[in-house]
């Protein structure tokens, strides 16, 4: 016998049925069918929304449009190891700092400045995950993508910030999604734009809601470039050559190492093993004080590996805002999942919740992604797929953080992969990986307070970003 229906802990609110009207076209349309899952409920909803506003509408493109948009032609990629060609995936426009998926050779049959995106575009999915929404600053400005991913360019400047906020808000990107009856489209090319419909707000709000995505974006791209100077620091101070460097082999050599019994720390895998991060770590042994390792109290207090469990979705209001390994490296991930409150309470308080400049380090399939968490993401659940570092204090958090996210931590984070089928790591692991402490201790003081300001600038970054999708949404879209 249950002492507690854990369900009465729910505080249920009164709120609006999801419902629409369908006309016997749209249902004859469907093949007849009747189930409400076959009709996008909240498409339909989005339209009559913006039908409904203030404003006349518009469209995003077509000749009548706000925009311009175009995609690249399709190409065969030469991959090699290095080059002056780092390429970029569709997917990591969302991300804070986003990095290259590879090297391609310049013998490339396609042409490859014309991949390159320009500052001031707004970038869009429009192939497998559609609808991902990015606005190039400094941080993208230059950068070569791949053909899959449509580049808009608008008209009028003012229009930039305002064309990005509305198709990442939940009205317009709903209606960028779908069409008008509400059928949902698996990829988008730009003619399709000339069907998304957008209030044509007066200027003065246009240049609003533009000047607070420009200050979004800059100070996007200042945390990035804090992150890129504490990183620098921590090579000068070592005096770290490129990290490839370990790696090179000695020409007509076979790849064979032995190793003594006194070192196999009950690992028989020869990927632990690997001579490279040996001599990385004997490298920084030279140059820094002490190599001391994560698990070090004077490091973190401890780190948490969540156990796997079943998930109890619901909604919004009555769930914790839960991000799973992919969505740590963005600034403002949107989440449409939601863990039950009254059923997982117990295991988001010991495992799942974090806090400001926790360091969150994927822990299977893509090993060793790290994220310093922003004060917008204190209170939010992380999945049992990653890593909770708690720091033994923000005196040191910065610093682990850029060590673990530079190149040299990577590598030495990834040693302690182990599986046959998936690679993970897990707390244990993590906990033994080996980390420098400075001989200056100023200049480790400096790295740190770099990353802490770098966060803090994200977390602006996403304030400015919050308030111009407030005014869209209150002085637009829901506009009477």
């Amino acid at each position: 016998m249950v002492e507690n229906n854990i369900y009465d802990a729910v505080n249920l609110k009164k709120t609006s049925l999801k419902w629409c009207s369908i006309s016997l076209a749209d249902v004859v349309a469907h093949g007849k069918r009747l189930e409400a899952s076959v009709y996008d409920v909240e498409a339909k909803q989005a339209h009559q929304i913006i039908k409904a506003c203030r404003y006349p509408l518009t469209t995003i493109g077509g000749k009548e449009g706000v925009t311009t948009s175009y995609t690249c032609a399709r190409f065969k990629r030469i991959w090699v190891e290095k080059s002056d060609f780092p390429i970029y995936q569709p997917s990591t426009i969302v991300d804070v700092k986003p990095v290259p998926d590879g090297y391609i050779s310049h013998l490339t049959k396609t042409d490859i400045e014309a991949l390159r995106v320009k500052k001031g575009q707004v970038l869009m999915t429009c192939s497998g995950t559609i609808g991902k929404v990015a606005y190039v600053s400094k941080t993208l400005d230059n950068k070569i993508f791949s053909h899959d991913l449509l580049r808009i360019e608008c008209k009028n400047p003012t229009d930039r910030g305002y064309i990005y906020t509305y198709l990442k808000s939940k009205i317009g990107n709903k209606i960028l999604l779908t069409n008008s009856y509400g059928a949902v489209i698996t990829h988008i090319e730009s003619e399709h734009l000339a069907l998304v419909p957008i209030p044509d707000a007066p200027e003065e709000i246009k240049e609003k809601i533009n000047t607070l995505i420009t200050k979004s974006y800059e100070l996007r791209d200042q945390s990035n470039e804090m992150i890129d100077e504490a990183t620098s620091l921590f090579i000068r101070e070592l005096r770290l050559p490129d990290v490839t460097t370990f790696c090179e082999q000695e020409q007509g050599s076979v790849n064979t190492f032995s190793i003594r019994l006194s070192e196999i720390d009950l690992r028989v895998d020869a990927s632990y093993h690997i001579p490279e991060v040996d001599k990385l770590v004997n490298y920084m042994r030279k140059y820094a004080d002490e190599i001391t390792t994560i698990g070090d109290e004077r490091i973190s207090n401890k780190i948490v590996l969540a156990g796997v469990f079943k998930r109890t979705y619901v909604e919004e209001e009555y769930g914790y805002p839960f991000l799973g390994g992919k969505e740590i490296t963005q600034l403002s991930p949107v989440t449409e999942k939601y863990l039950s409150k009254p059923i997982h309470k117990a295991r988001y308080e010991k495992e799942l919740k974090v806090v400001e400049n926790t360091i969150l380090v994927s822990d299977r399939g893509t090993i060793g992604t790290v994220a310093l968490v922003p004060k917008h993401w204190d209170g939010y659940a992380v999945s049992q797929n990653v890593l909770k570092v708690i720091p033994a204090s923000d005196e040191i958090a910065g610093y682990v953080y850029i060590y673990l996210n530079s190149d040299y931590g990577k590598m030495l984070v990834r040693r302690q992969t182990y599986g046959s089928v998936v690679d993970m790591i897990d707390n244990h692991s993590l906990s033994a990986v080996q980390i420098p402490l400075l001989k200056s201790k100023d200049t480790q003081k400096k790295i740190n307070e770099l990353a802490l300001e770098a966060n803090k600038k994200r977390y602006e970054a996403y304030l400015y970003e919050k308030q111009a999708l407030q005014i869209l949404n209150n002085e637009v879209i829901f506009a009477k």
